[in-house]
């Protein structure tokens, strides 16, 4: 199945649980709109070359379509369709007044210098202006993108727009009007939902072994923040590969290593030094090793797809954090589901980046900023009565979290498409 098949499977599954009406099932199973575009950039050498670019505008009942964009060789249309497709459900799930979109360019960053992928984000812009705003579409950093590109998007659409319109996008530095506590977002979100979840379990942080795969952004400062409060990270990998060792891991101190020495599977060595623990010892493994080994919570930053129907009997985890969009099958889902292997889904538990760019975008309306801890403040809120929302439907239905958080979502997006007679047109 592709990912939108995944997605519209998890939308017919949850909504069996509702009754959901066919004629919402049918709106939701068809994004409003869908861009390709043709991006000419003149490269550092001088050559032209066109990148292909896209974006989905999959349902505005709720508000303004929001979601990132990507750069990635593997983007396509397919994969753009089902990640704004979640965009929105995760939206819902939080309760903030926005819809879903996503969007992405066909490219391998690395390949390119930095003027030649600002160029390629002007021009992005410039494509996709007509059907861009905040009033419209409020784009955001995703895989492989960052806050500096979200200034040279801000930028590039006032200019076209001949006024300050810093609100186009979100995910922007401080400096050019961006958020405090955006960047950590993501992971910060995910680690709200995870206490909640240990603390109606009653775990002990210092018992928990944790594994994290993708130690990117987000598993970067999950891992961090899971470090201060005493959970032992005793496995982590990047797309190069990972390492597996026998105390707990430094996060700060890897992280400078990784930097220095390009991937954290070349860090190992060093463990003893970082850690200051004589006879600590790692072993490197393959990305695919990493999520078979033995933890408490495995928490999934990377890619979609990681975990599949070919490893989800050889997953040992007891709790899973999915900070990353759709790292698991749906027939993956039903055996670890069968196997007794908590899921803290995608939609609820990686919303803290999509709820902090909705406080970017009423700081940029308002010209007011909040400090860190107001951002914490409001972002904890926000986590907390999701997840009492998620797990009250969870017992009600009697079904995953999974289940429970798209019907969440689900239950509000039909309430809304009816409040707005958008199912009377």
């Amino acid at each position: 199945m592709s990912l939108f098949e995944n997605t519209l499977a998890q939308i017919e599954k949850a909504g069996s649980l509702v009754n959901l009406d066919d004629e919402i099932k049918l709106i939701l199973s068809n994004p409003q709109r869908r861009v390709r575009v043709s991006i000419p950039i003149r490269m550092d050498d001088g050559s032209l070359k066109i990148f292909q670019g896209f974006r989905v505008q999959h349902n505005n009942a709720m508000g303004p379509y929001k979601g990132g964009f990507r750069y990635h060789p593997q983007v396509d249309m397919e994969e753009v369709k089902a990640l704004s497709a979640w965009m929105t459900m995760k939206c819902a799930v939080v309760g903030i007044p926005l819809g879903g979109g996503k969007g992405g360019v066909m490219v391998d960053p690395k390949q390119l210098s930095e003027s030649e992928l600002e160029r390629l984000t002007r021009g992005y812009v410039r494509m996709l202006e007509p059907v861009l705003g905040p009033e419209m579409d409020v784009p955001a950093p995703d895989v492989n993108t960052d806050s500096k590109m979200m200034d040279w998007f801000a930028d590039e659409y006032s200019k076209l727009k001949g006024k300050d319109m810093r609100g186009v996008v979100t995910g922007k530095t401080i400096e050019a009007g961006g958020s405090k506590g955006r960047s950590e977002a993501t992971a910060q979100g995910g680690v709200f939902v995870l206490e909640e979840y240990i603390k109606d379990k009653g775990l002990n942080p210092k018992d928990t072994k944790v594994v994290i795969q993708g130690f990117g952004n987000a598993g970067g400062v999950a891992a961090k923040l899971l470090a201060a409060m005493d959970f032992e990270i005793v496995g982590v990998s990047d797309s190069q590969g990972g390492l597996v060792c026998s105390h707990g891991i430094d996060p700060a101190g890897l992280m400078t290593c990784k930097i220095e020495k390009n991937s954290v599977k070349n860090c190992g060595i060093h463990v003893e030094e970082l850690q200051g623990i004589e006879g600590a010892t790692c072993r490197v493994v393959t990305n695919e090793e990493l999520l078979e080994q033995e933890c408490d919570i495995l928490v999934l930053a990377a890619l979609e797809n990681q975990i599949t129907i070919d490893n989800a009997d050889q997953i040992k985890a007891k709790v899973i954090l999915e900070l990353a969009n759709g790292p698991i099958t749906p027939e993956a889902d039903e055996i670890l589901n069968k196997n007794g292997i908590t899921v803290l889904p995608d939609i609820l538990a990686n919303a803290g980046g999509v709820t902090v760019s909705y406080f970017e975008m009423l700081q940029n309306h308002d010209d007011k900023y909040w400090s860190e801890e107001e951002v914490a403040e409001k972002l904890k809120k926000t986590m907390v009565d999701a997840w009492k929302a998620v797990f009250e439907n969870s017992q009600k239905y009697k079904c995953s979290l999974r289940n429970a958080a798209f019907v969440t979502a689900l239950i509000r997006l039909e309430e809304k498409i009816k409040e707005k007679g958008l199912n009377k047109l």
